[in-house]
């Protein structure tokens, strides 16, 4: 069987944690993140800075990106700019 390159990815506001990967082909994000051992409890998952499903089937060269819960909704954060601005 195939092994696929995949990169898991998890950056933090101080840090980034890059763990490369060999997996079998056809193997899914949720194997990926957990082969790499980092902790991803209550995290969503993306690639390519899209969300993906757990069960997405990974591809060579992917980088599975652990997503951390938005410091402040994209919207809010433009109105907080545009009120700024305007003072």
């Amino acid at each position: 069987m195939a092994r696929l390159r995949v990169e898991v990815v998890h950056a933090l506001a101080q840090r980034q944690e890059v763990v490369p990967l060999r997996l079998d082909e056809g193997s899914s994000v949720a194997q990926a993140v957990a082969a790499c051992g980092l902790s991803a409890a209550s995290l969503r998952f993306g690639i390519g800075g899209r969300e993906v499903r757990p069960d997405q089937v990974r591809r060579d060269g992917d980088r599975v990106e652990l997503l951390r819960p938005l410091a402040l909704d994209p919207k809010e954060a433009r109105r907080l700019r545009a009120r700024r601005r305007r003072r």
